[in-house]
């Protein structure tokens, strides 16, 4: 079993639930007393949600970069970072260590291509649904058509992940609105809805609406742990 390099605290309610799915999945792949070899790299978010609103990538992807250089040092094989939003800055990681990066969009494709669908949505932060470094790789790579929500839409999914998930608050309200929304885009025609932000699965389950949710962390950890005995 190879040892899983993760980049968490962004936020770190979504790391707990990367860790869990992480030893779940070993635990179910593996069974009896077995459990993951987890590396874990926690940042301070209140820093890197900083710079995100200041637009100041460049100072956010050193702090990811020394991240996977103390994550390398520490014995890790393979790379995660566990949040969507930063695998903007995933070009800085791969510029400073050889070791492989998987790629959360990547793992979400594969299993959408696998259920045979093409036309999904995108909720997740304002970065992640209004540039193009998420949406450009699913089509360019795996064409996928992406549909994203309307302008306030997107703001509204924007400011309840930053002010209630990532601090740990779970509203009705809020999920009200987030299903409403997601209604809204299975009638533009989405098949699928990609949970693009870690922190939306704490709001939204499978078991809320009818169409084909995409929890990006679960998918992302298992893919993980897949490739970790794999080698």
């Amino acid at each position: 079993m190879q040892t899983i390099g993760l980049i968490g605290g962004m936020s770190w309610e979504s790391s707990l639930e990367y860790y869990r799915v992480i030893n779940q999945r070993v635990k179910e792949r593996l069974g009896g007393l077995h459990s993951a070899k987890v590396i874990l790299y926690s940042v301070d978010f209140a820093e890197v949600e900083e710079l995100q609103h200041l637009e100041r990538w460049d100072e956010a992807g050193k702090i990811m970069a020394n991240a996977a250089i103390l994550l390398e040092k520490a014995g890790a094989d393979v790379l995660l970072i566990a949040t969507n939003t930063m695998h903007k800055l995933a070009n800085f990681i791969t510029e400073v260590t050889n070791l492989p990066l998987l790629h959360i969009a990547d793992a979400t494709a594969k299993q959408i291509q696998q259920d045979k669908i093409h036309k999904v949505a995108l909720l997740g932060t304002k970065f992640t649904m209004e540039q193009d470094f998420y949406k450009g790789r699913l089509f360019e790579l795996f064409s996928l058509e992406v549909i994203t929500p309307d302008e306030p839409d997107r703001e509204f999914i924007h400011k309840v992940i930053y002010n209630e998930l990532c601090q740990g608050i779970i509203l009705d309200s809020s999920k009200a609105k987030y299903l409403e929304i997601i209604a809204k885009l299975e009638r533009d025609g989405a098949d699928g809805i990609i949970l693009g932000c870690t922190e939306i699965e704490l709001l939204i389950q499978a078991d809320d609406c009818a169409v084909k949710l995409y929890p990006t962390a679960k998918i992302h950890a298992a893919a993980a742990v897949d490739y970790a005995l794999s080698c």
